[in-house]
């Protein structure tokens, strides 16, 4: 016997009003006789501290719970038999949150992760075994009505400008300049803008555009915050131009990224990283903007 799932991953809208459709395909070589034929849709947020975290905050790493968005089940075949052969079940899944929760997006994080599953279980009789089929599904929000405020952010890197560097005094004098066209942007958008090198007095080698995601976890004993890479793209190679305009252009990872989110136990934000490499040192530039992406 083989028990599959086929279903579509809902569009959010306005979710009291949206479902979760798709189809349950049985097919087996003889008459399959059950008793009955159920499908479980769970949402759940994940929260896990870092290993650096452990100790320091004793009472919430004991404590961590999944937190539950939904849960409902619904059957779809009551107890009977099967014919040989491929029988498709439509469905339909209405997405009724619990209480007061929100639905939020599917995000695959690192300390956070929002994931949304769809089980079906098929009963048998005591002497054979029941058959289970696990689906991810995605829900995603569509873009607001109306535009959103656009404000670009101006940058400059200069050795002054660095993050973590012992001995500044002994870095390579450069400038350069850039411009995010908006810090604000729909997660289905990519992130543009432009930079320029001004000046160097050692050539470059590589300039690189990182993403990175900032989790917080924590409760009244305390919050842990851990930045970890989503991505690394390189936008320059070699000793670029003085005055060259370059352009910046990054598509959003869209598992590893969701829009900015903010609530009592947790909280998700995104930041860019301008990485220079030069001639003798790495470099890495400072988190001149905070990126906030919304939806």
């Amino acid at each position: 016997n083989c028990l599959i799932i086929r279903s579509v991953g809902c569009i959010q809208t306005n979710y009291f009003n949206e479902v979760l459709s798709g189809v349950v395909v049985i097919t087996s070589k003889d008459p399959t006789q059950h008793q009955g034929i159920s499908l479980t849709m769970e949402g759940t947020v994940n929260l896990q501290l870092s290993a650096k975290s452990v100790g320091v905050f004793e009472a919430f790493y004991n404590s961590v719970k999944p937190i539950q968005i939904i849960n409902s089940n619904i059957e779809v075949l009551k107890p009977g038999k099967l014919p040989s052969g491929k029988t498709e079940i439509p469905f339909e899944f209405p997405l009724h949150v619990k209480g007061n929760k929100v639905l939020y997006e599917t995000y695959h994080g690192v300390f956070v992760n929002i994931q949304y599953m769809l089980r079906c279980d098929m009963r048998r009789s005591l002497l054979a075994k029941d058959l289970t089929k696990n689906c991810e599904f995605i829900v995603h929000s569509l873009p607001q009505k109306g535009k959103l405020s656009s404000s670009p952010v101006n940058f400059t890197v200069t050795p002054d400008s660095l993050q973590n560097i012992r001995e500044r005094g002994s870095l390579p004098k450069f400038l350069i300049r850039g411009r995010l066209n908006s810090t604000n942007c729909f997660i289905t958008h990519p992130l543009t803008g432009e930079l320029v090198v001004e000046s160097s007095e050692v050539p470059v080698k590589s300039i690189e555009l990182q993403l990175v995601r900032v989790e917080t976890c924590g409760c009244a004993e305390g919050y842990a915050r851990d930045a970890t890479e989503i991505q690394n793209i390189q936008i320059a190679e070699g000793d670029i131009c003085r005055g060259l305009p370059i352009p910046i252009y990054m598509v959003f990872p869209r598992l590893f990224t969701c829009p900015t989110l903010e609530t009592t136990n947790f909280k998700v934000e995104l930041l860019v990283q301008l990485g220079i490499g030069v001639e003798s040192e790495n470099l890495q530039g400072e988190n001149y903007c905070r990126k906030d992406v919304r939806s």
